[in-house]
């Protein structure tokens, strides 16, 4: 069992981050849960490693969240898997778009799916769950509340 300070660390990071990202291998799905403006981070994440030219090698990837979890990397098609969301660079451009453009005020307490939209054949979904503008991303992880 991790320490109250290890949680607080975690708690810390995950506000920092601005949204938390959990896997559900049951479900074979990636939530990104947040406020608008935290999927809007999440976003600017994705467009950052994808404005970056040294990252158009394959296999080039970013991690995120406190544990590391989730990668958003290079690959040769769209995908998305346990591992990682992959894609060609401006593939992982218009997911970012398409997170910005789906995360709305006026779709607060909404679930997107954004599979269908950016890696229809993959094996994973890729979920954006919509929460208010209180919303603390460190409620989200089981692991540290």
């Amino acid at each position: 069992m991790p320490s109250e300070a290890a949680n607080e660390a975690t708690r810390r990071a995950w506000r920092e981050l601005g949204f938390f990202c959990g896997r559900d291998a049951a479900a074979n799905e990636w939530r990104i849960i947040g406020s608008v403006k935290g999927l809007r981070m999440f976003a600017a994440e994705i467009r950052k490693y994808a404005s970056n030219l040294a990252h158009d090698r394959l296999s080039e990837y970013m991690q995120l969240g406190p544990a590391m979890n989730l990668e958003v990397g290079t690959s040769h098609q769209t995908e998305i898997t346990e591992q990682w969301i992959g894609g060609p660079l401006v593939d992982l451009l218009r997911l970012a778009t398409l997170i910005e453009r789906s995360a709305q005020a006026n779709v607060v307490g909404k679930r997107i799916a954004l599979r269908a939209n950016f890696s229809p054949m993959a094996p994973y979904e890729l979920i954006l769950d919509v929460r208010d503008d209180a919303f603390d991303p460190a409620s989200a992880d089981p692991a540290c509340c």
